[in-house]
């Protein structure tokens, strides 16, 4: 419709700019990519030189560049379009959000979420089944959530199996009264089986005392994580063990890149359509350096610093993780304390929330930006 004669694909990555030559991106090339799972250009973690992305970009005559990831990926897109808005060449930077662990900020929903959560549920069936088919079967699935639990959550409510959801959000302990293994012991003894569900960034703080681990960060900065299901498993077990007389069974499944890789479903293949119109439409309007998706059910154009400057988390003293708690029918694990001082926390952020968001919805005129993108503008 707008009479574009060339698109190419970065492969690899944000090193791809300059590493790699391009592909070019034909609508036959690209006719049955919605089919296939994962990547088809590639992917990468960190370590790539932003001026010589640039530098590409501007050898190449590339004049819109769309970036297609998540929290971390945005980020790099946020420091690429500012470098090329220094410069001022003549190009467009627009982020897609794309990651399964829906932990981008302001935004309703990342692509590839309701695909996780629905091949999630996958797991905890398989969990179920074994854990009902043993005496005192415990059924553990470790699912993807690094910093945020919203996988485990929603899979957790679509399941219904769930006895006990662990997420990063929501710190647990184990030993004494009102501990998780006080809490296992009692739901077995109750129904005879149960399933725990935890994200694989919960509890680390209790697995890095008990191993004495020191952190350490991969190529993206993030700091590497300890397996959580692996030590959980060990130390059911382990309780267990003095108990004399009450045998247990315990199936441990690990389904996490299986659950990232698989082909999208209808409702994301949907999702994914109207992300890409809309990015499309916004840079050709001549806007630049902003991330497009729903906020509140509207598709919108948000610039880069609201996308970037916090990460999304389940909140737990909010609703959502409410129906949780009474879904499974699991204490929260936490003190009176630890509520009260969330909650002012929540109260805080929402505050700050509310101030920006009279600022963004102000009267004042959109902002001229200074890139020169065909007489491009900031998203604001």
């Amino acid at each position: 419709m707008y009479g574009v004669t060339s698109v190419v694909g970065i492969e690899g990555g944000y090193r791809g700019f300059y590493s790699r030559n391009t592909v070019p991106l034909t609508p036959k090339l690209v006719n049955d990519i919605h089919k296939r799972g994962g990547t088809v250009l590639g992917t990468s973690r960190g370590g790539h030189d932003t001026s010589k992305i640039v530098d590409s970009i501007k050898d190449r005559g590339i004049n819109q560049v769309y970036i297609i990831g998540g929290d971390g990926t945005q980020k790099g897109a946020s420091v690429i379009y500012e470098e090329v808005r220094k410069r001022g060449l003549k190009c467009s930077v627009v982020g897609v959000p794309k990651t399964i662990d829906n932990d981008i900020a302001v935004i309703d929903k990342s692509f590839g979420f309701d695909t996780a959560v629905e091949e999630a549920q996958r797991a905890i069936d398989a969990a179920h089944v074994e854990a009902e088919s043993a005496e005192n079967g415990i059924g553990l699935v470790k699912l993807m959530g690094r910093n945020s639990g919203f996988i485990a959550m929603y899979a957790t409510l679509a399941s219904r199996d769930v006895d006990c959801c662990l997420i990063p959000e929501s710190p647990f302990y184990l030993e004494g009264k009102g501990g998780l293994l006080e809490f296992i012991e009692k739901r077995l003894k109750d129904n005879g089986h149960m399933v725990i569900v935890v994200a694989e960034g919960a509890g680390q703080d209790q697995i890095a005392k008990s191993m004495n681990f020191v952190d350490t960060l991969d190529a993206s900065g993030n700091k590497l994580l300890l397996d959580v299901g692996l030590w959980l498993s060990q130390k059911i077990k382990d309780h267990f063990k003095k108990k004399h007389n009450f045998p247990i069974t315990l199936k441990y499944i690990d389904p996490t890149y299986m659950i990232r890789a698989v082909r999208s479903n209808a409702s994301d293949n949907v999702y994914c359509s109207l992300l890409a119109h809309s990015a499309l439409h916004g840079a050709m309007a001549g806007y630049t350096g902003f991330t497009v998706a729903p906020v509140n059910g509207r598709h919108a154009y948000i610039p880069f610093y609201r996308i970037t400057e916090k990460q999304n988390k389940v909140v737990i003293t909010d609703r959502m993780w409410a129906r949780v708690l009474c879904s499974t029918n699991q204490p929260c694990f936490l003190s009176h304390e630890d509520v009260e001082n969330m909650k002012h926390d929540d109260d805080d952020d929402e505050h700050h929330h509310l101030h920006n968001t009279q600022l963004l919805d102000g009267d004042s005129p959109p902002v001229k930006g200074s890139s020169k993108c065909n007489g491009s503008r900031e998203a604001v």
